[in-house]
């Protein structure tokens, strides 16, 4: 069983357009509303290569029940913490011209009696888990110190937490030590503290976190592809050039991949195709965490590793 945590949930909302313009009116083409929110894309990715997920995190209103519904839909086991306040809505818009513009809502406040019920089912929910997956931002009201608390009661349980955030929430959970980080050029910035300018920074930098307790670093680049650190080795993955219709989803897609690597018993250049395949070709699609496997299979087989 795998256990994901999504703090912060949300409708995906993902509108598209001949283009965008500022303080006009815009009519948009289509619309489409997803389940999502980080944790509930890698979910979904899971429950597509048929692996067993347990889903964590906050739930409210309307919105909160659209997403609970189409998760149990799928198969995913949900166990969330239900709130007063209402679930957010994120809107994605994808223009012609090739930009693609998010508006994040914040989400609920979070009351202090709703974070302990949650802890509290956080602490039962996962013992039957082999990783705990902690993705995404958190809400007004939760703590920034939330998923270092969550990382230390998962080790107390012996589990390995796989964690992709941001910003404050990411510092104090690299703090605890997961198991793995999942980090952006930006985000491993952050955690430098200093800018990274080519490959070799970037790859100094994951080394210096594994060398502080972090067993797996796992640095998403775009275009360039993925870094991955373990044991001081560092490998470099490069995906094949693909049209890109929507990128929502693909760091996302990449901590399932993870996922699935370490439960099959992967090697690291064999995770790191995985990885590479699934993102890649979530990237293909209008519709985030949904894989095209036939397309994966195939990216996965072209992407180029070099050991560094």
């Amino acid at each position: 069983m795998i256990t994901t945590v999504t703090l912060n949930p949300a409708v995906d909302k993902t509108y598209t357009a001949a283009r965008l313009l500022l303080g006009q009116v815009n009519r948009m083409d289509s619309v489409k509303n997803i389940a999502g929110g980080k944790g509930i894309n890698v979910s979904k990715v899971l429950r597509q290569y048929d692996y067993p997920v347990k889903a964590l995190g906050f739930m409210g209103g309307y919105t909160g029940r659209f997403i609970e519904d189409y998760a149990k839909e799928i198969g995913i086991q949900c166990h969330f913490t239900h709130v007063e306040g209402e679930t957010r809505s994120s809107i994605n818009i994808l223009s012609q011209d090739g930009y693609v513009t998010e508006v994040l809502e914040p989400g609920p406040t979070i009351l202090e009696a709703e974070l302990a019920v949650f802890l509290q089912d956080f602490d039962r929910e996962i013992s039957d888990s082999n990783l705990v997956i902690l993705s995404g931002s958190a809400p007004a009201g939760v703590p920034s110190s939330i998923y270092g608390e969550l990382i230390q009661r998962s080790k107390k349980q012996g589990k390995k937490v796989l964690l992709d955030t941001s910003g404050p929430l990411l510092r104090e959970g690299v703090a605890a030590k997961p198991f793995m980080i999942k980090p952006n050029v930006k985000e491993l910035e952050i955690l430098a503290g200093r800018r990274l300018k080519n490959l070799e920074e970037i790859a100094d930098a994951a080394v210096f976190l594994n060398r502080q307790g972090i067993e797996h670093i796992l640095v998403s680049m775009g275009a360039k592809g993925l870094l991955y650190v373990r044991e001081g080795e560092v490998i470099h993955a490069k995906a094949p050039k693909i049209r890109a219709v929507n990128t929502v989803g693909c760091g996302d897609s990449t901590v399932a991949a993870f996922a699935m690597a370490l439960e099959s018993g992967l090697s690291g250049e064999s995770m790191l195709k995985l990885c590479i395949g699934i993102s890649a070709a979530n990237a293909s699609t209008l519709e985030s965490a949904v894989i095209p496997k036939d397309l994966a299979k195939e990216l996965e087989e072209k992407a180029k590793i070099e050991i560094l």
